[in-house]
């Protein structure tokens, strides 16, 4: 995988009146193919999830956003407007279950970057409301003699 992107994730989580936001830069790919966009990076220990994978996928149209995380904690995310998904998610202490709902999701994604914003609701299944979380993801092309520089 080139890792020719800086990529900005912006999470902000809303519960109960309280918000918590957290953002992180790291390297990786963006590619365009069938219909869809991928946003690719691995997680570091930073993030609690270190030798794991996530790709951001987003449809073009912006009617679906997968958020699949690959390796030793992996879980998926699928946030779809219009449909209620329930999902698997693992937590490194354990597997959960969780009903996603999209609000929002909106992009401005060429093949050179661009923005991802999406916002979702989380209940437990029980449909009991757990979270409204929103993500904005910024990708950048890296200039060409920074990647040269690492090799």
């Amino acid at each position: 995988m080139q890792e020719n992107f800086l990529i900005t994730i912006k999470g902000t989580m809303e519960q109960r009146g309280d918000s918590d936001t957290v953002e992180l830069m790291t390297r990786g790919s963006l590619v365009h193919k069938e219909g869809a966009y991928y946003i690719v990076y691995k997680e570091t220990e930073a993030t609690g999830y270190e030798g794991c994978t996530t790709t951001v996928k987003v449809a073009e149209d912006a009617r679906k956003v997968s958020m699949l995380r690959y390796g030793k904690v992996p879980s998926q995310l699928i946030i779809e407007k219009g449909t209620r998904h329930l999902c698997h998610y693992e937590t490194g202490y354990g597997a959960i279950s969780l009903g996603v709902a999209a609000d929002v999701i909106e992009h401005e994604l060429t093949e050179e970057g661009g923005k991802l914003k999406f916002s979702y609701t989380l209940d437990s299944g029980a449909e009991n409301f757990i979270s409204r979380n929103l993500v904005d993801i910024t990708v950048e092309a890296l200039p060409e003699n920074a990647e040269n520089a690492e090799n």
